[in-house]
C-alpha cells in the first residue's frame, strides 16, 4: 500500500483545507463527497439582481486569524459588515421594539466579497477537481492492519494508508459502520455533540434598492417574539446588490415555505414600513432537511455541546484514521476558523 494516499472524507472547508495542506506535503489526496455540490456548510445563492446571499457560513471576526491569513493569503478580499443606522430588539410582539445604535467600538464582523463561497472555489483550484469524486456515499470503514478500506454505497472499494472523516462526529458516527467498531465512550460522545448550523433556518430576501439604509436603518433586527430572530444587511461590498438575511426561529420548518414567507414580509413591513412588501425574492436554506449534514438527535443536545472535545483529536486504528472537521477544533469549534484550526491540526500529525 502506498503510504503517501490518504482519503479525506467530505469536501467541506476542512477536508479541502487539510487536502491541500497535505498536498504541499507531498502526499497523494482523493476526497470523497457524498453531495453533488461542493462546499458542505458553505453555500452562496446569486439572486436574480446578481446580489449573492450566504445560506451558510458567513461572518468572521478579527481573532479568527487563521481564516484572515488564508484569506489573504489567497488575495481573497474581504469587507466589514454593514451595522450602521438605526437597529431593532423586540422582546414581545405586543410591544414596540426597542431602538439603538450600533457602536463603532464593537468587534466588527466580516464578509468576504463575492460570498464565502470564493474560498471553496479557490481550495478547489489549488487542490484539483480531479481529486474530488463528488455523489459518493461512504458507508463503511474497515481497518486492515496496515491500510485502510473504505465502501461506498454502491459498495465500491478504495484503500488507503490513512483516512480522515471531517463530517460532523454525529452525522459520522450515525452513517458510517467500523470494522472493528469505534469505542462506545467514542460513539456516546459523537452521539452528544452538536452540528453548528444543523437546525438553522437560514433566509434571505432579495431587493432592487437598500430602502432600509435611505430611511437609516441598518438592517439588523433580533427579536424573541417574530419569525425572524436574527437579522443584517447583506448587500454586496460593491453596493450593486441588495439584500437582509438571517436566521428564523428553527421550530418554523414545520410551516410551508409559503407560510413562512409570509410571516417574514409581515415582520419586516411592520419594522420597515410598506417598502419592504416590494421584494425581488425571498430565498432560504433548512439545514436540517439536509441529511449529508444533520441528523436529529436521539437525546437533548445543547448548542456547541462536546464542540472542541480533545478525544476527537487522538488518532484511531493505529495512527491510520482521524477524526477532524470544525466541531472538533480545539479553537473556534463550529466555524470556518474551527475547521481552518482543525485541518492545520490534522496536517501537523502527518
Amino acid at each position: 500500500m502506498n503510504s503517501n494516499k490518504i482519503i479525506i472524507i467530505g469536501a467541506g472547508l476542512s477536508g479541502l483545507m487539510i487536502a491541500y495542506l497535505l498536498q504541499k506535503k507531498g502526499f497523494e489526496i482523493t476526497i470523497l463527497e457524498a453531495n453533488e455540490r461542493i462546499g458542505g456548510r458553505i453555500q452562496t445563492v446569486t439572486g436574480t439582481t446578481g446580489v449573492t446571499m450566504e445560506m451558510g457560513a458567513t461572518w468572521f471576526s478579527n481573532p479568527h486569524q487563521n481564516l484572515i491569513k488564508l484569506l489573504e493569503d489567497f488575495k481573497i478580499p474581504y469587507f466589514k459588515q454593514h451595522t450602521s443606522g438605526i437597529s431593532f430588539f423586540e422582546t414581545m410582539s405586543f410591544v414596540p421594539p426597542q431602538k439603538f445604535e450600533i457602536s463603532d467600538a464593537e468587534e466588527s464582523s466580516f464578509r468576504i466579497e463575492g460570498g464565502t463561497e470564493h474560498l471553496i472555489e479557490k481550495l478547489v483550484e489549488k487542490v484539483g477537481l480531479q481529486n474530488i469524486i463528488t455523489k459518493t456515499k461512504v458507508d463503511f470503514i474497515k481497518d486492515c492492519e496496515d491500510y485502510i478500506e473504505v465502501f461506498d454505497s454502491n459498495e465500491k472499494l478504495y484503500s488507503s494508508a490513512k483516512v480522515i472523516s471531517t463530517l460532523p462526529p454525529h452525522l459520522l458516527i450515525q452513517t458510517i459502520k467500523f470494522e472493528p467498531a469505534l469505542s462506545e465512550n467514542l460513539e456516546r460522545l459523537a452521539k452528544k455533540t452538536h452540528t453548528w448550523m444543523g437546525e438553522s433556518i437560514k433566509f434571505a430576501v432579495e431587493y432592487a434598492t437598500p430602502f432600509w439604509r435611505e430611511n437609516n436603518y441598518s438592517g439588523t433586527l433580533y427579536s424573541q417574539a417574530s419569525i425572524i430572530q436574527e437579522m443584517y444587511d447583506h448587500s454586496t461590498a460593491d453596493n450593486k446588490g441588495f439584500a437582509l438575511k438571517g436566521f428564523l426561529n428553527g421550530g418554523t420548518y414545520t410551516l410551508s415555505q409559503e407560510e413562512r414567507k409570509e410571516k417574514v414580509i409581515l415582520q419586516l413591513t411592520k419594522f420597515f414600513g410598506p417598502e419592504a412588501g416590494n421584494y425581488v425574492k425571498y430565498h432560504e436554506k433548512i439545514w436540517r432537511e439536509e441529511p449529508l449534514t444533520f441528523l436529529p438527535y436521539e437525546e437533548l443536545v445543547m448548542g456547541h455541546e462536546n464542540n472542541g472535545n480533545a478525544e476527537y483529536r487522538k488518532p484511531l486504528y493505529n495512527n491510520k484514521f482521524f477524526i477532524s472537521g470544525s466541531e472538533t477544533a480545539s479553537q473556534n469549534p463550529g466555524y470556518m476558523e474551527g475547521a481552518i484550526v482543525a485541518a492545520n491540526n490534522i496536517a501537523s500529525q502527518s
